[in-house]
């Protein structure tokens, strides 16, 4: 595996990923990375820091470098979808409609940190209540892919096993009608699929959603567009994937030795891929700190290779989407509150906090 080799510049010593400034805005710190020292070790972050876009992409697709592999069973997607775009149109309204009379409205705490988990939750049928559980256990589990939360499986198995004995109509009853080769789905392998699609629910997804409104709320014509041609939104949140990552910094451990740009890796290494630094990469995408829904291919690496079922991704997308119809739908003149700027921050999970807005 070899590093690209655009130009590089000119800087006296590697800057750490840990520098002061990184968590209010690390696109310079990416920037010198990437002109300087695409492969460097940032002893404080224990790892090797990749900053351009064809080596994240490359590590990131790299079987050597990616965690385990997890049950190569059905992927379920023609359930999954149908279900979760249901459930994430419905609670999307009601948290929309809720908050729409008000003067002023944090859409983050209002909208985006809870339209996710309450989403996944009411796709598998389970008590709205876990909602708050399942969102909790997001905030200090994994925020990236499909890195399960531990958490889950204890939440799940008891409602596998009365889905068992008493199947409903909701999602989690659909997996457990599932039949391999005429072989019922194992408890374990419904548990694995019903938990990758709360995980999907989680952090990151909260923090993405964010971020996109942020970005179609600065950009009040395309926030437009996005109203009156729906058919463009789904570009729109790549787009802003690209742009801003909720996972800015997506560490890989590489289970052999591997070679990058002529450095030898033992294994056991942890290289740190900064997809906050790929996808703003001036040798992959033009203008690259420009919001654009019409960028032709966003490409963002944010869910890892494309073309796979990954439940975090679909869950995201479908969220994202109805989330924003549901939003425009109630709030007919949605625009930044008076004097109000975003304010992403965050190193490893960047997103803003705050999103004041007003509905009309």
């Amino acid at each position: 595996m070899s590093l690209s080799s655009p130009p590089r510049g000119h800087h006296a010593s590697p800057p750490g990923l840990l520098a002061p400034g990184g968590e209010r805005d690390p696109y310079p710190l990416y920037r010198a990375l990437r002109e300087s020292f695409p492969l460097v070790r940032d002893e404080h972050l224990g790892a090797w820091l990749i900053s351009r876009y064809a080596d994240v992409r490359a590590v990131l697709h790299a079987t050597r470098t990616r965690p385990a592999a997890t049950d190569p069973g059905p992927d379920c997607r023609d359930l999954v979808e149908p279900a979760l775009r249901t459930a994430a149109q419905r609670i999307a309204y009601v948290l929309a409609r809720r908050v729409a009379r008000r003067h002023e409205i944090d859409l983050v705490a209002e909208f985006s940190a809870w339209l996710p988990a309450a989403a996944a939750v009411a796709a598998l049928g389970l008590p709205g209540e876990e909602s708050a559980r399942v969102r909790e256990w997001c905030r200090t589990g994994p925020v990236h892919g499909d890195g399960v939360h531990p958490e889950f499986a204890g939440l799940l198995r008891p409602h596998v096993v009365r889905r068992r004995e008493r199947p409903g109509t909701d999602l989690l009853s659909a997996l457990c009608r599932v039949r391999v080769d005429g072989q019922a789905l194992s408890d374990e392998a419904v548990t694995a699929r019903a938990a990758a699609l709360l995980t999907g629910g989680g952090r990151a997804t909260a923090l993405a959603l964010a971020s996109f409104l942020a970005n179609l709320l600065d950009h009040p014509a395309q926030l437009e567009l996005a109203r009156a041609r729906p058919g463009l939104i789904p570009g729109a949140w790549a787009e802003s994937l690209r742009r801003d990552p909720p996972t800015p910094v997506v560490p890989r451990r590489a289970r052999v030795p591997i070679t990058l740009g002529g450095t030898a890796l033992p294994a056991g290494s942890v290289v740190a891929c900064l997809i906050g630094s790929a996808g703003r990469d001036p040798y992959r995408f033009a203008d690259p700190d420009r919001y654009d829904i019409f960028r032709a291919d966003p490409a963002h690496l944010v869910f890892g290779a494309p073309g796979r079922f990954r439940p975090a991704a679909t869950v995201a997308g479908i969220v994202a989407e109805c989330g924003l119809r549901a939003l425009l739908d109630a709030m007919p003149g949605l625009r930044w509150a008076p004097g109000f700027r975003p304010a992403p921050g965050g190193l490893m999970a960047r997103a803003p906090r705050l999103l004041l807005v007003r509905p009309s």
